[in-house]
């Protein structure tokens, strides 16, 4: 359970950011009230998530997904160019957080 809370957590997280991106430095209503409501709800199921997984692994999922799964939405839907460094950053996260959980993180 505490891997699909996660799940949700890191959705929850990835929409706020999006948000944010739409919120034009929180000049827009509704953008900004998604961007804080996706990172209550995104907390509070991180927060949930702890209870049954190590902190270390937690969060270094939350971050490290989040982030490349961000980085792939700034390419793919808002126009942000993809550089050889860009695509080594996010492999290097996914192998990161593959690493980590392999070494007994959790």
């Amino acid at each position: 359970m505490g891997y699909v809370l996660l799940a949700g957590a890191i959705a929850a997280e990835v929409a706020a950011t999006t948000a944010m991106k739409y919120s034009e430095g929180f000049s827009r209503l509704l953008p900004s009230l998604l961007t804080v409501l996706g990172y209550v709800v995104s907390f509070a199921l991180l927060a949930q998530t702890l209870k049954s997984v190590a902190v270390g692994t937690a969060y270094a999922i939350w971050a490290g997904v989040g982030t490349a799964t961000i980085a792939t939405i700034g390419m793919v839907f808002l126009g942000e160019g993809m550089t050889a460094a860009k695509a080594a950053g996010i492999v290097l996260i996914i192998v990161g957080v593959v690493v980590l959980n392999l070494g007994g993180a959790h």
